[in-house]
């Protein structure tokens, strides 16, 4: 199931890396490229709700699309963040926590996959809490501008993604932790 309609949704939060980090080398005011790119993050980040909602509905599950979307969403937010850091709005530090994360987890995934224990590291309440927060964060550091005389994004932003590097660190340890007793009996104490 290459090219089901999921399938398609799912390749296009990777084809949004090239396009978002493009708008910031085109000829456009700061303003106007914050606009695009938040609109565009935006978008494709909907598609990641979408895509397992169509794979459910029209009955496209597929364990290619099962590996595809999680990594998907991964490139989407890690591309993003390096983009944030070149734009000097955020801290190289936060992104290497997440960005770190999400190798180290993955890795762990992976290797527990291979040795038939993956049930033991399946997605966590808090790994979810964890995307919410960077999937909202990322879109009001994208836009960094004033909504009105309320607030700067880019206060909100950076608490949510500091929220996000917090969530990220619990749900590894969380992860750890469920991982331990199998990686204790295939490594010895």
């Amino acid at each position: 199931m290459f090219f089901t309609i999921p399938t398609l949704l799912t390749w296009s939060r990777i084809i949004a890396i090239p396009v978002i980090v493009l708008v910031f080398y085109l000829p456009l005011g700061t303003s106007q490229a914050n606009i695009i790119a938040t609109l565009l993050f935006i978008a494709f980040a909907i598609t990641d709700w979408l895509d397992g909602y169509l794979a459910r509905k029209l009955g496209q599950t597929s364990a290619f699309g099962a590996f595809l979307d999680p990594v998907a969403d991964k490139f989407l937010v890690c591309a993003t963040l390096l983009l944030l850091v070149h734009l000097q709005r955020i801290d190289v530090f936060v992104a290497l926590i997440i960005i770190g994360r999400e190798i180290a987890i993955s890795a762990l995934r992976e290797w527990m996959a291979q040795i038939g224990a993956s049930r033991s590291v399946a997605v966590h309440m808090i790994g979810k809490l964890k995307t919410t927060a960077q999937m909202v964060a990322i879109p009001f550091l994208l836009y960094d501008g004033p909504i009105g005389t309320l607030f700067h994004t880019a206060h909100i932003g950076l608490v949510l993604l500091w929220i996000a590097a917090v969530l990220t660190i619990a749900s590894m340890v969380y992860y750890m932790r469920q991982a331990m007793p199998e990686i204790r009996a295939r490594v010895g104490h």
